[in-house]
């Protein structure tokens, strides 16, 4: 379940990345009172969502590739590749419900989203129960039982945003209707997309490639390192929700040709969120030992799973920095800068830095998982600075008028 939902991180997410795409898009549109506008680039946005799912399933399709560095045994492999194909299932869905994320987080509606994810959820627990294990008359599915569960509520959600974005009055003004690619449109999204997209990809592989090596350094620095992760990820809802609301609002006052009023909004969202992820670092610092016994009572795991701790509160003051200042970046349209960024900082000093620290005698003895963790925390860092520094010239400089799609 570990390795193969950290290879379905990576690929979702890469592709979720150029779907985000929309939301500065529209988010200009709007704030521009360009309403027809929005509706356009929904639709593109849809079609768009069609050609990723077959990347996605391409990805997917072929297990082996992604396991060569992990060194797991046939069984593993086997129970890896079942559980990404029963996950194939639900990628088109689960991308198609990110456009109806980015179009309600542009047009400042994030409460609809919101209410189909908690519905969702309500869902999702009990068919992993009945699934995984068996109940009802159905086979004990084991780990593709949690994929069948996944796609079964990404494909409800999916539906019940449709229905939301057909038949709730709000909606209407944005004319969303059939209509073919419209390629202009669409190289406008992957412009903004693709980097985007690849951005998350150098972002979660980062991490999934540190499981992929901590597996082969035995089942308690593996289980030590995944409840840290796990952490780590926890905590980074709390500045990615910030960071995607200010960048729908940075985006709504670009679209109105207020500048100022982008740069306050950038202010603040980045006050917020480092104030946040300090108070929040501090808290997982002082509450370790009662946050780890929660994730595991094995006595091993838990001692490595506590010591990896103090390098998440570090990490995450960092992580949210870097966070907001990409998403600003991005609701100015520089998506690129970031791209590079993450692929130095994180590829170049915190993978590969890592692996060399981790399993080479470069301070005396290999460092092992505080080695990964330890290159990671400096590389995120190094990236937090230089896009903050970044967004900083960007906001200062003068506004692009935003193109209506009729032009496109």
């Amino acid at each position: 379940m570990a390795l193969g939902s950290s290879i379905y991180a990576s690929i979702f997410v890469g592709l979720m990345g150029v779907v985000i795409g929309l939301t500065p898009v529209i988010a200009q549109h709007f704030g521009g009172k360009r309403d027809v506008d929005v509706g356009r680039t929904y639709t593109q946005g849809a079609w768009l969502v069609a050609w990723l799912s077959l990347v996605g399933w391409l990805a997917m399709g072929f297990p082996d590739a992604w396991l060569v560095m992990s060194h797991v045994d046939d069984h593993v492999a086997s129970l890896v590749g079942s559980y990404l194909h029963a996950l194939m299932f639900a990628l088109p869905a689960a991308l198609m419900f990110r456009t109806v994320y980015a179009l309600n987080v542009a047009v400042s509606r994030p409460k609809v989203t919101m209410a189909i994810n908690l519905i969702g959820l309500a869902f999702k627990v009990p068919l992993n129960y009945v699934l995984i294990y068996g109940e009802f008359g159905l086979p004990a599915l084991g780990a593709p039982g949690c994929g069948y569960a996944t796609a079964i509520v990404m494909w409800l959600s999916c539906a019940i945003a449709l229905v939301a974005l057909s038949r709730d009055p709000f909606y209407r003004r944005f004319a969303i209707r059939f209509a073919w690619p419209r390629w202009p449109l669409q190289k406008e999204l992957l412009r903004i997309g693709v980097p985007t997209g690849l951005s998350y990809i150098v972002e979660v592989t980062s991490f999934t490639f540190m499981t992929l090596l901590v597996a082969g350094l035995g089942t308690q620095a593996t289980g030590g390192h995944q409840i840290v992760a796990n952490l780590a990820a926890l905590c980074y809802m709390l500045p990615l929700s910030l960071a995607v609301a200010t960048s729908a609002i940075v985006g709504q006052a670009i679209g109105a040709d207020d500048a100022i009023g982008a740069r306050r909004a950038s202010r603040a969202g980045l006050r917020i969120a480092i104030g946040v992820a300090a108070c929040v670092s501090l808290g997982i610092w002082l509450a370790r030992d009662l946050i780890v016994s929660i994730y595991t009572n094995d006595v091993d795991v838990a001692r490595v799973a506590v010591s990896l701790i103090a390098f998440v509160s570090v990490f995450h003051v960092f992580d949210a920095t870097q966070g907001m200042s990409s998403f600003i970046l991005r609701a100015y349209k520089h998506a690129v800068a970031p791209m590079l960024v993450y692929t130095i900082a994180l590829w170049g000093f915190g993978l590969v830095g890592g692996w060399w620290i981790a399993f080479h005698a470069v301070f005396g003895e290999p460092l092992g998982v505080y080695g990964l963790w330890t290159a990671s925390t400096f590389a995120l860092a190094i990236a937090a600075l230089v896009l903050l520094a970044w967004m900083v010239r960007v906001s200062r400089l003068p506004l692009v008028p935003a193109r209506s799609s009729r032009a496109a």
